[in-house]
């Protein structure tokens, strides 16, 4: 009988001899358990624990997935009403909480350091027919690699990763039954370092606990962790990754977001990727994209450039950057609009577009100027020269984030795009702001024709009605702080 892996195209030599090697991990290390997860629209992973016995079947044939879990909002709630005729008729392949299949990948495999005797695959969605979930965020990434191959690139990215830890004193009123709500509740928490002082020793020491399962946690996982710093919120904290290709960074993101909740809250922790979370005197957390392109036949860094181009200021982008280093910036800048839905895509990530917070607020770039939206590091000669963009909060789809840069990038690579010159004061008058809210953001997506296509215009649709639920249900709630507490902060 053929494998489902087959009939998807995937099953090969390669992939017979990974899936083996996984499945003698699995014995020799005595596993008991093989979680298979996905990450969904909003990040976070979902998916199925099976007995180890029975990992090499999914392997080979996939899992069920109810299809609703692809069309779920912030708060799991279906944003399409599946059992009402033409309730996904813009959806082809859903309908009636239809089954999908999850597919593992067996390269993906960990052993989960917090969780005993147990393992982890990564998995992606497929139809029951063998043909791809076009809708699935990681492979919405992939297409977009595949667009950058062809034109002779592969995009290399570097995380940092702002987020809030907290020491549990009382999980009652989340785990009371007579409580339980949609969402629910989190516990009851304390700070882990009071904060409002950067980089303190100190504050560090206070916080070495909880840091030091964050540190074992991304090594045991072979995650590329350079630094745990203090941030300087109180209970902010920061880890720093180096760079590599950027399906890989994606990826280690999802690891790392959903990996260090769970390792942290064993140890009675509450850590939240939630931008702003729902305290009086806290700072905004951002996730910095640090973002290059390279040559995919030589390897160098297609954004280098050896001398200033000639008649160049320092204002200038050819002054540090190549000419497609340049365009690339000018494309980012041309749809940052757009793109800003998929790099803040909650209600509470766009209260941190303040001025002077470190923060963007405005359309512009500046050379090393971590005030403006992009930041260009480096000089000529260097290697590591890139652009960072600050505009995304750390609760974003790393897929769908690293996405929209590609397909700004390469519209402002094929149509030789120009940047302006660089910002020294990114908090003035522009008359490029990014979007204050969700729904200005999402109308701003919706409304450019580049990432309509880059992404495919049903994704868009598909996205935006998701994100509208979310909305909705927000600008009903008659405690909007409330709403934002068990929607984001119980649960990212």
């Amino acid at each position: 009988m053929t494998r489902f892996a087959e009939r998807c195209g995937l099953h090969d030599t390669a992939r017979e001899q990974a899936a083996q090697r996984t499945v003698r991990l699995i014995e020799t290390a005595g596993l008991e358990l093989v979680r298979i997860a996905w990450c969904d629209l909003h990040g976070v992973t979902r998916g199925k624990t099976l007995v180890a016995s029975a990992a090499r079947r999914a392997l080979d044939d996939g899992i069920g997935l109810v299809s609703t879990l692809m069309l779920k909002d912030t708060s799991d709630r279906t944003a399409y009403k599946v059992f009402e005729p033409g309730g996904t008729a813009t959806l082809p392949g859903f309908g009636q909480a239809n089954n999908l299949l999850l597919l593992p990948d067996p390269e993906s495999f960990h052993q989960l350091p917090w969780a005993e005797g147990t393992g982890w695959l990564r998995a992606q969605p497929w139809f029951q027919d063998g043909t791809p979930v076009e809708l699935d965020t990681r492979r919405v990434l992939q297409r977009a690699l595949a667009r950058l191959e062809k034109a002779g690139l592969r995009m290399h990215c570097g995380l940092e990763i702002e987020f809030h830890i907290y020491r549990i004193t009382d999980s009652h009123a989340e785990l009371d039954p007579e409580r339980a709500a949609w969402p629910g509740l989190p516990p009851a928490l304390q700070l882990v370092h009071p904060g409002y002082n950067l980089l303190a020793e100190n504050w560090f020491d206070l916080a070495e606990e909880p840091l030091r399962i964050v540190q074992r946690t991304a090594q045991a996982l072979g995650l590329p962790l350079s630094s745990l710093e203090i941030e300087l919120g109180p209970s902010q904290v920061e880890a720093v990754f180096d760079v590599t290709d950027a399906l890989t960074a994606a990826d280690n993101m999802v690891l790392f977001r959903n990996g260090v909740r769970q390792a942290l809250r064993r140890a009675g922790y509450h850590a939240t990727f939630m931008c702003r979370p729902p305290f009086p005197n806290i700072m905004s957390s951002g996730w910095h994209l640090h973002q290059s392109l390279s040559e995919a036949e030589t390897g160098r860094n297609a954004f280098q450039r050896e001398t200033p181009a000639a008649g160049s200021t320092p204002a200038d982008a050819t002054h540090t950057l190549s000419d497609l280093g340049a365009h690339y910036l000018a494309g980012l800048l041309e749809h940052a609009r757009a793109m800003a839905v998929f790099c803040t895509p909650t209600v509470n990530g766009f209260g941190r577009f303040r001025p002077n917070a470190l923060a963007p607020q405005s359309v512009l770039w500046g050379r090393d100027n971590r005030g403006a939206m992009l930041r260009v590091v480096g000089q000529c000669g260097d290697g590591a020269t890139r652009i960072e963009n600050r505009i995304g909060e750390p609760t974003a789809n790393p897929y769908l984030y690293m996405a929209s840069q590609i397909h700004a990038g390469l519209d402002g690579i094929e149509h030789r795009l120009t940047p302006p010159p660089a910002t020294d004061s990114p908090y003035g008058a522009s008359d490029a702001r990014l979007p204050t809210s969700l729904g200005e953001a999402l109308d701003a997506l919706r409304a450019d024709a580049v990432m309509g296509e880059g992404f495919g215009r049903d994704f868009i649709d598909y996205f935006a009605t998701v994100k509208h639920s979310e909305l909705q249900r927000h600008e009903a709630a008659e405690d909007k702080a409330d709403f934002q507490l068990r929607e984001y902060f119980s649960r990212f």
